[in-house]
């Protein structure tokens, strides 16, 4: 199993807007953070994209670039690309330069977004939600799997015999859709024969094991082996020395964040109970020690059927350098280890 790091590079401004110091300083953070995932031994990184305040991460494949100078191994994704609200020309371009220079570690994990904020940015109507993706999907796929297309749709003008440059290092850009709770998208996901990856941030993970059956059926319905069906699980997470000082370190920083969210979407401010159910066995949230974390992973692979990668969801405004290096430490050097042994 492949285990790694998501990041939507959560800059902790919630009230206010940072200077251009603060911002250069939480990049900085940000690509060291990277740096050292890659020496511990860590097999991914993601990058989210939102277009506000709160975060840095409205240019993932730039910053990745930027990572990719600074790491050997480790392979580097958007997670994910608000691919509605984007042109699929423009996204295999800036993936392919990618994988060049990160000499052949890019990869794309494709989704609809959970924030709307980039469709009114960009022009988009929140309307055609699904079918812009449903479109722009088909496209970007064609795109990776031809250098000259021709192509015409609803939302982009036509495309006739259009030679499309530069070409990654891989011979097939590795592209994954990323998923919430709708069924239609584990289904959609199956039919195009692409690995799953599957947020869960909240409630009980095996709860999504009916949807991505879902997905392998759409998938060998189509026609797909099965080995071509992957599953990736994405939930918060954070590992420290134990699991008490795992959970009062993550807390605080959790119940700002999602308190702000939460505001905005109408949930209610989440309380230390609440956070503590979610860090139980069955809730979605690893936190924990080295070997509390690995048995969660292993158990939530177990519930949905196997999954092959996983990854932590650590931003958090309260959590200093020092205790988000010693979480990818004790990933690199104890839960990674832990979980390919089982």
């Amino acid at each position: 199993m492949e285990i790694g790091i998501d990041s939507f590079i959560a800059t902790g401004a919630y009230n206010g807007r940072l200077s251009s110091e603060e911002n250069m300083t939480a990049m900085e953070a940000l690509l060291s953070k990277i740096a050292f995932a890659d020496q511990a031994g860590l097999h991914v990184f993601g990058l989210g994209e939102h277009h506000r305040k709160e975060f840095l991460d409205e240019s993932p494949a730039v910053i990745l670039a930027a990572a990719a100078a600074r790491t050997q191994h480790i392979r580097l994704t958007s997670a994910v690309t608000v691919l509605s609200a984007a042109d699929p020309v423009r996204v295999f371009q800036e993936y392919a330069t990618l994988d060049i220079i990160s000499k052949g570690r890019a990869e794309i994990v494709a989704g609809r977004g959970s924030f709307i904020d980039a469709f009114p940015l960009f022009g988009f109507n929140t309307q055609d939600y699904d079918a812009l993706f449903e479109e722009k999907v088909k496209l970007l796929l064609e795109i990776r799997d031809h250098e000259t297309v021709t192509w015409k749709g609803k939302f982009r003008a036509e495309l006739i015999q259009q030679a499309i440059y530069p070409r990654p290092v891989q011979d097939q850009l590795p592209v994954w859709i990323g998923v919430g709770g709708t069924p239609q998208s584990f289904i959609r996901a199956g039919k195009l024969g692409l690995p799953l990856m599957v947020a869960v941030i909240g409630g009980e993970t095996h709860r999504f094991r009916p949807l991505i059956d879902l997905y392998y059926e759409a998938g060998e319905k189509a026609g797909h082996p099965r080995e071509k069906l992957k599953v990736g699980l994405h939930s918060l997470g954070f590992v420290a020395d134990t699991t008490s000082k795992a959970k009062n370190l993550y807390f605080p920083g959790y119940q700002e964040m999602m308190g702000k969210i939460g505001k905005e979407r109408g949930w209610s401010t989440p309380t230390r109970e609440m956070f503590e159910a979610q860090a139980e066995p069955a809730g979605a949230y690893v936190i924990g020690n080295p070997e509390e974390v690995a048995e969660k992973i292993l158990r939530h692979s177990e519930a949905l059927g196997g999954i092959s990668r996983f990854t932590f969801q650590m931003d958090n405004p309260g959590l200093s350098k020092d205790d988000i290096f010693r979480a990818i430490e004790l990933i690199g050097t104890k839960v990674i280890p832990l979980v390919n042994q089982s």
